[in-house]
């Protein structure tokens, strides 16, 4: 049974879920519309380094120091791995792949987090259960490939989009993994709020030497494209992570959790109704191959965890 900790109310439990559950879920369509009239690495300037910078005041004004020098190198780093290499491909594969197909592809972040875990930081090797998702999640991944690959948008560049994300949720998972040794300001908020204003610095960078400057023009920015920007500026960067940070503290772990397979639904959902993007049956088998491996890992996580906390109450009494 899910326990919520240390909270008054259940009811800003449940808005703050649904906020990550919702928010998140729609930046993925957000993004694919927002570049149909904005360059994609200007956008993600203009969105991390906007949202970066209004947590960043805040946090101040709350009265938190200011991050030291070794903060801000390990905090550039992480935001060049995490917000600019992660979140960058994402924004730019959707050039190619449809906003609900990117959201299940990045869903497989517990899978290379779980690998990663294992195989480069010496974890304990996958328990038959966990290897059964893992395998599962690849078998998906692969007929997702082998989809794109044989379909008839290979020419407009789709392989290479579906190769972005993977190589997205890859880097995701290695600086989530990674990003617990380094040291960080005392303040979540704080720390996200570095990544994202260096890490969104970066896309600024980019945009220049790929020539998006000399081809934008803001007076052509569609109302769309704007609404979808101030969307992921503020409901995806600021409330989405800043409800997720929160959530982290006062309710169950592994009810936190879940938003790793309910934002692929929530992103497939919107994508469909409101974009008409289509769900084809080779679409909708992915999608539940993905999606149970991730539910099978993160449960199995969460079982061990609890066991953990068992053990260690136990040992206290």
């Amino acid at each position: 049974m899910l326990v919520v900790k240390n909270v008054k109310s259940q009811t800003r439990i449940v808005s703050a879920l649904l906020a990550v559950y919702v928010f998140w879920g729609g930046t993925y369509l957000a993004m694919k519309i927002a570049i149909e009239t904005i360059p994609p690495f200007i956008l993600g300037g203009t969105r991390f380094v906007a949202a970066g910078l209004i947590l960043f005041i805040w946090e101040i004004c709350r009265g938190h120091r200011a991050p030291t020098k070794s903060q801000w190198l390990y905090g550039t780093f992480l935001g060049i791995i995490m917000v600019f290499i992660a979140q960058g491909g994402i924004i730019w594969a959707q050039q190619f792949v449809p906003s609900g197909i990117a959201a299940i592809i990045f869903a497989t972040v517990p899978l290379w987090m779980t690998l990663i875990s294992w195989l480069l930081q010496g974890a304990k090797q996958p328990n038959n259960y966990v290897t059964f998702g893992l395998v599962l999640g690849f078998f998906g991944m692969v007929l997702q490939v082998k989809s794109s690959l044989l379909g008839v948008s290979v020419s407009q560049g789709s392989w290479m989009g579906y190769i972005v994300l993977f190589l997205a949720a890859i880097t995701w998972a290695w600086g989530s993994v990674y990003s617990r040794v380094f040291p960080q300001p005392e303040s979540p908020f704080m720390s996200i709020a570095l990544q994202m204003i260096t890490g969104g610095a970066f896309f600024f960078i980019v945009s220049h030497f790929a020539g998006e400057w000399k081809q934008f023009d803001i007076l052509l920015v569609s109302f769309d494209s704007l609404f979808s920007l101030g969307y992921l500026v503020f409901c995806g960067s600021i409330i989405g992570f800043s409800s997720y940070i929160w959530l982290l503290k006062v309710a169950d772990t592994a009810l936190v959790s879940t938003y790793a397979y309910v934002n692929p639904v929530v992103a497939v959902f919107l994508g469909y109704t409101l974009a008409g993007e289509p769900i084809t049956l080779n679409d909708a088998l992915v999608a539940v191959l993905i999606l149970t491996s991730v539910i099978i890992i993160s449960r199995n996580s969460m079982e061990k965890q609890a066991s953990t906390l068992s053990e260690a109450a136990g040992a206290s009494q």
